[in-house]
């Protein structure tokens, strides 16, 4: 573990009850900006499809926009779900991010397809057979990137030697070792998979191979994060994380719900299964006050040995979502001081 851990933020532009994408928007930028102000290192974004409430479809447009809204924060993609796209596009797409702004693109890479297989199939009809390609195409896109590429017959422009960092994301075991073995820093979704982060993690440091992108293994931990006053404030406003959750594995989609005053009485209303299912998606979640922050996040970077965090705080109201960025902020540099 290294003396600093920098925080980062993982964004997915929920859209709120009685709003609407071009508000989400909005606030998104306010958060970035804020980010900036603070001293976060990445602002990443995801890619989401067929998902009424989740405004990131574009994701590319709008690390575009949130990019040239912010100074210094890295901006980049949490991730872009690869065989959705032609690596070809990716990298021109990523590569003119990057010229237009120098040294602040990050391209997270995943798998999955972001959505259900229908939609997948309306994105790309061979999606399945793409996702096999998956560390193929990862090859592409470094080819594309490399300015080894400059005598093949198909060039990515303005992307060809630029450097934009890539990430490979995921929460399973198959990503540790697709990481490692190409010597890439490896993401994990603790966020909503948290089931075999540790395994994962212990895999991917067991498994690198140094690269020229990357000399040792690198990791990064994305978990959910709310900050309040008091730890009881802090579980009434999770009770809007939790209610996503909750909807989600019951496939009844709906906006992000405001809080509720019980988290108990909220998970005891649940059927038996769900309860279950939303329990180990939020089994990395960390809720309370700076103290209690203080004293988790601490121990969850000593046991999980990452090298960097990175935060997804789904909280419904704007005002405490800023609050909250602030206050675990304050969190992360009391933990980095007692280093």
């Amino acid at each position: 573990m290294t003396n600093t851990i920098p925080i980062s933020i993982l964004e997915l532009a929920l859209v709120t009850q009685d709003s609407n994408a071009s508000t989400t928007f909005e606030k998104t930028k306010e958060l970035a900006q804020l980010a900036d102000a603070l001293g976060y290192q990445r602002f990443w974004l995801a890619e989401h499809h067929n998902m009424p409430h989740v405004a990131s479809a574009a994701t590319v447009v709008l690390i575009g926009y949130i990019a040239g809204q912010t100074q210094h924060i890295r901006v980049g993609s949490g991730g872009i779900m690869l065989p959705n796209h032609s690596p070809l596009i990716v990298a021109e797409q990523f590569g003119t991010l990057e010229t237009l702004y120098p040294n602040r693109i990050d391209l997270g890479l995943g798998r999955a397809p972001g959505t259900d297989t229908p939609t997948a199939m309306a994105i790309r009809k061979d999606f399945y057979e793409q996702s096999q390609q998956f560390p193929q195409n990862v090859e592409a896109l470094q080819t594309y990137f490399s300015g080894r590429n400059a005598t093949a017959k198909v060039r990515a422009f303005p992307a060809e030697g630029t450097n934009v960092p890539l990430w490979i994301l995921g929460s399973s075991r198959e990503s540790a070792v697709l990481a490692a073995s190409k010597g890439l820093p490896y993401a994990f979704a603790g966020h909503f998979a948290p089931r075999e982060m540790m395994v994962a993690f212990q895999l991917y440091r067991n498994n690198f191979q140094a690269s020229e992108y990357l000399e040792q293994p690198y990791t990064m931990a994305c978990v959910n994060a709310i900050a309040a006053d008091t730890d009881q404030e802090a579980e009434i406003l999770s009770t809007s994380l939790y209610q996503m959750f909750g909807n989600l594995v019951q496939n009844n989609r709906k906006p992000l719900q405001p809080p509720l005053e019980s988290l108990t009485q909220l998970m005891n209303g649940m059927r038996e299964e769900a309860r279950f299912q939303v329990n180990q998606m939020t089994a990395c979640s960390f809720v309370g006050s700076k103290e209690t922050l203080t004293t988790e996040l601490k121990e969850f970077i000593k046991n999980s040995g990452v090298n960097e965090l990175m935060i997804s705080i789904a909280v419904f109201d704007h005002q405490d979502k800023l609050k909250s960025l602030r206050l675990i902020k304050e969190v992360m540099d009391e933990i980095n001081g007692s280093n």
